[in-house]
């Protein structure tokens, strides 16, 4: 019976304004998300988080993925919106679309084509994300039922959409992964799905026993606690992105590194332990008043950094060791994932082992983020 199940969210992406220059005018946006949990009827979210004006979506498919561009033939679903085949999204809104039946097995390659069939200007803000893996683009036309989807330019951003939800168990529940370019896995390699909320979602998938977990990456490069830098602040996106995702029951943060690094070098976003500390408190209280389990997740080192030189000083190292601290402390938090001891040399604990590192001192490897995912203690989800 349906009233037997409930919708979990087994993928997801955080919506943010896109950094590109990229418009689009009567074409179709092929999106490849690789889900946790598989289902037999799926819905998916489609946001216009930070257009400036309506979003019109003149048709919108669902399949699984073949290979590139190409889908399943035979698995396409048409997606309706209220039994519309058609939707307009509203400035700053986001829609859901219908349920449709597709038998999906865990860890499956969806595509997710989109129709747009008017004017989205270059000079307009959109929502998009850099997704580390290929997405596709086509040429002038509508192209979403089409098995081979001709290509007009290949894109490595999320455009629009934010969630891929399942039609599962009751007791199934949904883990979100809240975090800055560690959690979205800035650097990693394309299309190898090495972000630690990945290697996450394959763990609990092989575990035997344990109760079933969708994993959703809502990592956003950039992300601070306390101020906005590249989309919202983690306490002003936190309702949006961790209390309103279908079916969640878990939640991980790991944020501050960049309040830390304080990359404009303003004055008054320079930030003490006590500040994300008290951040972190809120967001806790707030999960934990919708009944979701919050853990933290220790910042990791960047002692060595060159992706922004001069990031690092003794000053930030203490307020680093001192948030640390408390989230081992556990404070109000449900539970602690300790990517610090994860990550850092242990002759060296200020900067990342070498074999953990991407090379710039702050993001890890494909090793080092898929170390990360192998960190969390899974029984903390029991």
């Amino acid at each position: 019976m349906e009233s037997d199940r409930h919708w979990v969210g087994t993928w997801a992406a955080a919506p943010a304004a896109s950094d590109g220059s990229l418009g689009f005018t009567n074409q179709t946006l092929r999106m490849n998300p690789r889900i946790s949990i598989g289902g037999d009827t799926l819905r998916v979210r489609i946001s216009n988080a930070h257009g400036e004006g309506k979003l019109g979506i003149g048709g919108a498919y669902i399949a699984i993925r073949d290979q590139g561009p190409a889908i399943v033939p035979g698995s396409t679903r048409k997606l309706t919106f209220g039994g519309a085949a058609t939707a307009t999204v509203a400035a700053g809104a986001f829609v859901i679309s219908d349920g449709v039946k597709l038998e999906v097995a865990p860890l499956a390659d969806l595509a997710v084509s989109i129709y747009l069939p008017g004017e989205i200007p270059a000079s307009l803000p959109i929502t998009g994300r850099y997704a580390r893996q290929t997405n596709y683009i086509s040429p002038p036309g509508d192209y979403g039922a089409d098995i081979n989807m001709p290509v007009g330019t290949i894109t490595d951003e999320w455009y629009f959409v934010s969630g891929v939800d399942v039609l599962a168990s009751i007791e199934t529940g949904g883990v979100v992964a809240l975090g800055d370019s560690l959690t979205d896995a800035n650097i990693s390699t394309h299309d190898t799905y090495n972000r630690w909320p990945d290697q996450l979602a394959r763990r609990l998938i092989a575990r035997q026993g344990g109760r079933p977990l969708g994993v959703m990456n809502l990592g956003l490069g950039g992300n601070r606690i306390l101020h906005d830098l590249r989309g919202d602040s983690g306490l002003r996106r936190f309702d949006r992105d961790v209390l309103t995702q279908p079916g969640v029951s878990h939640a991980i943060v790991m944020l501050g590194t960049n309040d830390l690094r304080n990359r404009h070098a303003r004055p008054g976003e320079e930030v003490t332990a006590e500040q994300m500390i008290a951040g972190l408190r809120q967001m806790a209280l707030r999960a934990q008043a919708r009944g979701i389990k919050l853990f933290g997740a220790t910042l990791t080192p960047f002692g060595n950094e060159t992706f922004l030189p001069g990031a690092w000083n003794p000053v930030r190292e203490g307020h680093r060791m001192a948030v640390n601290a408390w989230i081992r402390e556990r404070g109000n938090l449900d539970g602690v994932v300790d990517f610090d001891e994860a990550l850092r040399d242990p002759e060296c604990p200020t900067q990342m082992l070498g074999i953990h590192d991407c090379g710039d001192g702050l993001h890890p490897s494909d090793l080092g983020y898929c170390k990360m995912g192998d960190a969390i203690d899974l029984t903390l989800f029991d």
